[in-house]
């Protein structure tokens, strides 16, 4: 694994109409759903891993907590801010903030393990 230079990445994503919260095609709120939030905060901190993962390592998921405030519309650009917290055992752990302009839309933090893709295949192999 490799050291990087930044703690802090952030990514913008404008809400799409598919990303309201709708289940079994029915809309239950013309908003950005909390699914598609997790989606988005999840790649956002993944850019770290991209970062810091060597070509025969890859990055698992391993914890996402959403404080989901309020709402962010249809067209609304939503900025997600993560940093890093800890990074122990293989275990990267980042806080996150996502905002549309000044109002905060959700909080909260993941988790992710870098490991050797064969040690992930080996995981992954029934």
């Amino acid at each position: 694994m490799k050291s990087i230079a930044t703690t802090q990445q952030e990514h913008r994503y404008t809400v799409q109409p598919q990303d309201v919260a709708a289940f079994h095609g029915e809309v239950v709120h013309p908003v950005c759903s909390t699914f598609v939030l997790a989606r988005e905060i999840e790649w956002t901190t993944r850019l770290f891993v991209l970062a810091m993962k060597e070509d025969d390592e890859e990055g698992i998921g391993t914890q996402v907590s959403i404080d989901h405030k309020s709402p962010a519309f249809v067209g609304e650009e939503i900025i997600f801010t993560a940093k890093i917290e800890s990074l122990r055992d293989h275990e990267l752990i980042c806080s996150y903030k996502a905002m549309v302009h000044n109002r905060l839309i959700a909080s909260g933090q993941t988790g992710q393990k870098i490991l050797k893709k064969e040690t992930l295949k080996r995981i992954f192999t029934r």
